[in-house]
């Protein structure tokens, strides 16, 4: 017959595995999971449920994003460039002038679409170069530094874009849309305007000042016509 042996776990045992556990070097960066137990406010909550939250910090809290995150802010800077080009510069005003333009001249397909938008993306960016260098000077400069926080960095980079739409939006417009969204303003200070009203204000200005100098553009065209259809029909010709 098998004979069982039974251990028992003594003192001495219990203060070596102690002396063990304490010699094991502790990791300050670890989470650290602390059991479930009850709270009375919710700082105490939130200390017991640490191993449920999420903290995203960079390069030790200096300014500077890890290059995964880097990616991730790049690609998503190149996903929403195509908006931000029509919505947030002078490309639209620049494209329907130009549009206007062909047309007044009759010429329907010359220059074609592909060259028009070419023209107006680079003269968008020679408009647009002092507010653009701005921003690299006040905002991305600094924050590749170290300098200043994401945070900080993002109201620096919108405050030039700001300062450009206020300077090329209509009163009136903002106006329509601050009422819309039922926020107070006298009209003269584009500091109480947020940027969400900003935006849609300053595209409704733009198609406005576009269409105007299209229509602008059009009037002398439609005045030579008439002009060569009256002589014509005068001389006993027509067109």
């Amino acid at each position: 017959m098998a004979e069982t042996t039974i251990a028992y776990a003594t003192s001495d045992d219990d203060a070596l595995s102690n002396s063990i556990l304490s010699e094991q070097p502790v990791d300050e960066n670890r989470t650290n999971i602390r059991e479930p137990g009850s709270s009375e406010n919710a700082d105490d909550l939130k200390q017991l449920n640490i191993a449920n939250s999420l903290t995203v910090s960079y390069d030790g809290g200096n300014g500077e994003l890890a290059g995964t995150l880097r990616i991730l802010l790049i690609l998503t800077a190149i996903s929403l460039a195509p908006i931000l080009l029509v919505t947030i510069t002078s490309f639209t005003r620049i494209l329907i002038v130009l549009h206007f333009t062909r047309q007044a001249l009759n010429t329907t397909s010359a220059p074609p679409n592909q060259v028009l938008i070419a023209i107006s993306l680079f003269l968008t960016f020679f408009i647009m170069q002092p507010t653009f260098s701005q921003i690299y000077t006040d905002a991305v400069v600094p924050f590749e530094n170290g300098d200043i926080q994401l945070e900080e960095a993002m109201d620096l980079a919108i405050a030039p874009m700001r300062e450009f739409m206020a300077g090329q939006t209509q009163v009136k417009d903002a106006d329509a849309f601050m009422q819309i969204a039922d926020i107070p303003w006298d009209g003269t200070d584009w500091k109480e305007v947020p940027t969400s009203v900003l935006i849609p204000s300053f595209i409704i200005s733009e198609l406005r000042s576009a269409f105007i100098i299209g229509f602008i553009i059009y009037i002398p065209f439609i005045v030579i016509d008439m002009v060569v259809a009256s002589v014509l029909m005068s001389m006993g010709m027509m067109m």
